[in-house]
């Protein structure tokens, strides 16, 4: 009977044992069904079998305590082992994949949680409202940097102990309205890099207890509400990146707990509140890329606590006459298209701590100081001035300069040996200056360069041999005087590398293969020789080959169509012989509308100014800029070379091209009804060749046309109406065709008889009577009389066209 009460006393002490320091079973299950979920959505979704699940959620079993499992934590009271927060970041190893957000279930069933991390997932859909609300004692919640759909449930805003919310970085969408009433404890609220719009609403007004409010890069729009103002706790009000207008509030100063005010990148107007000066511990201000105005205020300079002062963009206006004795120790000052005005303003020597200066578009003047030089900056940005003279070699013994940019200044000289003695240079920005001589061998030893753009100088001379393991993803060497064979020395992670407008010589290498990277190739006005290659084909990642005023010859292959990102392709000005190859109009990259954009804006964190797509569009030479997103266009142009056949119908596939340019070449056959198919044309030139038939009535179906060019061929017929049609008026593009007709030259063409004999029209063709009618503005039921004044209309036309067709054939 002892032993009996023995072992019924243990067994009752384990039992007990486990409910007080092992995690409740329920809770243990829920865990392992999410952890089962999670990896068979990520098999599902990928294309390994051995899945992309985080080593650390091996020891998730069902013989061990849940307790004791990475990323799990437990209550540590006695009575209570309950799960309070889950670390469940960045599950996901190798490359990620898209997970459902019903694969979270199980965990909203565990309603003792406190914290859950859940960011950095892949994890898409909309966020469970319903199953969230079961989570009555959370505190801190974070799923940032997921796929998360549709709005915010208002089940986030009955989380009435939450302190914590972060919802950043997803595809979050609808307005933002926090309850009256909840979420009194908050706070920290980031809902940063969404979708999300309307009105910043006046409830945030209520979150009395919120010290970090962040709704940066989305689309909020209006003012900034007054209710802000209530807010007196509030140490970080970052808005940056939406649609913001109207006036900063002119009592915002009244927030004295203020740190970081940031309201980049937005529309606000007005002047900067002078109640800012009454922010004491402020330590950052942003307020450039606005439309605010007026004089900066010198009491800016004043405020003891400041540490980083961005106003630039904006119409703000700098006294070049005040005395700045700064009272602050600035890390950062940007002050770009401010009217600074004369040399580089002295007081900035004074910063010490100063890691970032941006001074670019103003009217700066003089030489590179030499204190500048020898402070240990991270960032230097004064392109767009007038400085002069040579860069002093001491500037690059810095070890802290990562960003360097003196672009479209007047400096001149050669580039310092010493350059390569910043090894710590990521971006090296020096175009459009007049440096002159070799580039310096040292600059190779800059190993973490991602960023070299060194064109529009008079730099000549070969280029130096770069690393091919090194991270030099861009490169821009363009409008020089280097000479040699193209150069391929650069890093196999390159992925921009424009060389046009210098001497180089010989034919494409072999070599150009290596890099399997590449996006962007342009080597225009040059001097290369030979044909093009079979090789370029392999080439699988251009986006953009630009070979155009060179001395290329032979045919153009078959398998360029192998370029399936191809959305770029300019081979004008050369001496290409054959046809055009049916082949091209198998170009995925132009079939598709482009709307992505390069994968080498995910490398830098700064705009990039570029113009080196130079093309020939809507008549006439252009470049088109970063500014202008080169990613969304698509254009293909064979212009002025010796291209003989007939323009291949299947071009008109390409319905995501821009622009198309085959004029200059010696085609001849009918203009092909597909080109009407190209619903995203813009610019259309067929001009200088020998095509005969007439123009498309298909044509009409143009809507984005702007510029039609086909002059100088063997055309007739009626000009097709309707549409963009309708504007192509100019002569000039129809001239030395000698059977064209129709009301955009002003010539009258003969009956519909005739017409229907050159070119057989749609069916929803309106008839020339009703064409002819329109006119002239008469009703379709005309009589005697107004048959009379259609008869001397008809007589005067046909006068025109004599009158034309002598000034055309000179007889």
């Amino acid at each position: 009977m002892t032993k009996t009460c023995l072992l019924l006393f243990s067994l009752g002490f384990l039992s007990f044992f486990r409910a007080a320091f092992c995690c409740p079973n329920d809770q243990k299950q829920a865990l392992l069904k999410f952890k089962s979920a999670f990896l068979k959505n990520t098999v599902v979704n990928s294309s390994s079998s051995d899945g992309f699940f985080s080593n650390e959620l091996e020891d998730w079993n069902s013989t061990s305590d849940c307790c004791s499992w990475d990323r799990v934590i437990c209550d540590s009271r006695p009575n209570s082992r309950a799960v309070i927060a889950l670390y469940l970041d960045s599950l996901q190893s190798f490359e990620p994949v898209a997970v459902s957000s019903s694969v979270l279930a199980p965990l909203f069933g565990i309603k003792s949680l406190r914290m859950l991390i859940l960011s950095s997932n892949h994890i898409q859909g909309q966020i469970p409202g319903e199953e969230l609300a079961n989570l009555g004692n959370m505190v801190h919640l974070d799923l940032t940097q997921n796929n998360f759909t549709g709005p915010i449930p208002p089940q986030v805003f009955h989380l009435r102990h939450l302190k914590y919310l972060d919802l950043s970085g997803n595809l979050l969408t609808g307005v933002f309205i926090p309850e009256g009433g909840y979420l009194q404890k908050l706070t920290t609220l980031k809902l940063d890099d969404n979708l999300i719009g309307g009105n910043v609403p006046a409830e945030i007004g209520n979150l009395t207890k919120i010290q970090e409010l962040s709704l940066r890069n989305n689309h909020f729009s209006g003012g900034i509400p007054v209710s802000v103002l209530n807010l007196k706790g509030l140490q970080v009000l970052d808005l940056r990146g939406n649609l913001l207008s109207q006036q900063i509030p002119t009592e915002i100063g009244s927030l004295s707990n203020l740190s970081t005010l940031a309201l980049s990148k937005n529309k606000l107007t007005g002047v900067i509140p002078s109640s800012i000066k009454n922010m004491t511990k402020l330590e950052t201000l942003k307020l450039d890329n606005n439309m605010l105005i007026g004089e900066i205020p010198s009491w800016l300079f004043n405020m003891k606590a400041l540490k980083n002062l961005f106003l630039g963009k904006n119409g703000l206006k700098w006294n070049n006459d005040a005395k700045i004795v700064p009272r602050c120790m600035l890390s950062g000052l940007s002050l770009q298209s401010c009217g600074l005005v004369g040399p580089i303003p002295g007081w900035i020597s004074s910063q010490r701590s100063l890691d970032y200066l941006d001074l670019s578009k103003n009217q700066l003047v003089g030489t590179f100081p030499r204190w500048l030089a020898e402070m240990e900056l991270g960032t230097v940005i004064l392109s767009n001035n007038n400085l002069t003279g040579s860069l002093p070699p001491s500037f690059f013994h810095s070890r802290s300069l990562s960003l360097l940019d003196l672009s479209r200044n007047r400096f001149s000289g050669e580039l310092p040996e010493s350059m390569g003695n910043a090894t710590a240079i990521m971006f090296l920005i020096l175009s459009e200056n007049s440096f002159s001589g070799k580039i310096p061998r040292s600059i190779t030893n800059i190993y973490r360069l991602l960023l070299l753009d060194l064109s529009k100088n008079r730099l000549s001379g070969t280029i130096p041999v770069f690393d091919p393991t090194s991270f030099l993803a861009y490169v821009d060497l363009s409008s020089n005087s280097f000479s040699g064979e193209v150069p391929l020395t650069f890093s196999q992670e390159t992925r921009i590398l424009s060389l046009w407008g210098n001497n180089f010589t010989g034919s494409l290498a072999r070599n150009l293969t290596n890099f399997d990277m590449l996006e962007h190739l342009d080597l225009h006005d040059n001097r290369i020789t030979g044909e093009l290659p079979n090789f370029i084909s392999e080439m699988s990642t251009l986006r953009s080959l630009n070979l155009r005023n060179n001395s290329l010859q032979g045919s153009i292959p078959c398998s360029i169509s192998n370029l399936t990102n191809l959305q770029i392709l300019d081979l004008s000005h050369n001496s290409f012989t054959g046809s055009i190859p049916a082949e091209v109009g198998n170009l995925v990259g132009m079939i598709e509308t482009p709307n992505t954009f390069s994968s080498i804006s995910s490398i830098f964190t700064f705009s990039i100014e570029y113009t080196d797509l130079i093309v020939n569009w809507k008549r006439s030479v252009q470049s088109i800029s970063s500014s202008a997103s080169i990613d969304m266009y698509s254009w293909l142009d064979l212009s002025k070379n010796h291209l003989s056949g007939e323009i291949p119908s299947s071009l008109g596939k390409l319905r995501g091209l821009k622009m198309l340019n085959i004029s200059y070449n010696g085609l001849k056959g009918e203009i092909p009804s597909t080109l009407g198919n190209l619903e995203s044309l813009e610019s259309i030139d067929l001009s200088h060749n020998s095509l005969s038939g007439s123009i498309p009535q298909s044509f009409r179906k143009l809507q984005q046309l702007t510029t039609l060019d086909v002059s100088n061929n063997h055309l007739k017929g009626k000009i097709p109406v309707g549409g963009q049609m309708d504007t192509m008026d100019d002569p000039a593009y129809y001239a030395n065709n000698s059977g064209l007709c129709g009301f955009q030259i002003q010539l009258h063409c003969p009956d519909n008889k005739s017409l229907q004999q050159t070119e057989p029209e749609d069916e929803s063709e309106e008839s020339w009577f009703a064409w002819e009618a329109m006119l002239i503005g008469l009703p379709f039921g005309f009589t005697a009389t107004t048959l009379a004044i259609f008869l001397t209309g008809f007589c005067e036309l046909t006068e025109q066209r004599r009158r034309l067709l002598r000034r055309q054939t000179g007889c």
